[in-house]
């Protein structure tokens, strides 16, 4: 059974952003999704990622970026982009019903999703669809001071052909974080995980991401309140 999503619009600033929520009967848990760089919420990768989440029991908020929302191109600095996630966190924690609330997102919104929590944002945990860890061929160009004063749970799924994040570099990375950060491998994907040779469509990769994600949100559980950096 498909999980109803409902539209919903956030106030962000002067700015006002689309988002969609989904809460499946019986929810244990709440993940608000954010989009990469180049695409919206409503991108059949996100789309898939968070339906297949919906049916095995995780509640999803996704919503845009105010550039987003406006059209235009070229991603929102830091300040803005941690004031969506504010907001959008707000609006999930509304309707979650006190359940745990993460924040997850693929790519530029993975990142800003820790920027927002090391900022103070409040969350059970975080989940990066692909973070990227430095821009394509420029590895020492490392986008990680942030991540270190991070003590709540941080699951990097990850492509091995991701050029934002070379195998080697985002491992040291996340040994230097802790216990806290799990890094899970998917073989041959690239940044979008797209494997050479396998023809699926982006709803179907992103899909398949969905049952480790809801794994590692039963196994970590937490509430919100006790996660502050």
């Amino acid at each position: 059974m498909t999980t109803p999503e409902v539209p919903i619009t956030l106030d962000v600033g002067d700015a006002t952003v689309s988002g969609v929520f989904a809460d499946p009967d019986g929810s244990f848990a709440t993940l608000v999704v954010a989009h990469g760089a180049g695409a919206g919420m409503d991108h059949p990768f996100l789309a898939g990622f968070t339906r297949a989440l919906n049916g095995l029991g995780v509640a999803t908020l996704r919503f845009n970026f105010p550039y987003r929302e406006a059209g235009r191109k070229f991603p929102d600095r830091p300040p803005a982009a941690i004031a969506a996630w504010r907001v959008a966190m707000d609006a999930a924690a509304s309707r979650s019903a006190g359940r745990p609330l993460w924040a997850a997102g693929k790519s530029f919104g993975g990142r800003m999703a820790s920027m927002a929590v090391a900022d103070g944002m409040p969350a059970g945990g975080l989940v990066y669809l692909g973070y990227p860890l430095h821009p394509p061929g420029k590895p020492e160009k490392l986008r990680d001071e942030h991540l270190y004063g991070l003590t709540l749970p941080m699951l990097f799924l990850q492509g091995t052909r991701d050029t934002f994040a070379t195998p080697e570099l985002l491992e040291s990375v996340a040994a230097r974080i802790g216990p806290t950060a799990t890094v899970e491998w998917r073989e041959g994907g690239d940044h979008s995980f797209a494997v050479a040779g396998a023809k699926r469509g982006a709803d179907e990769v992103g899909a398949s991401l969905a049952a480790t994600v809801a794994e590692f949100l039963r196994a970590h559980g937490g509430n919100p309140a006790d996660a502050l950096p």
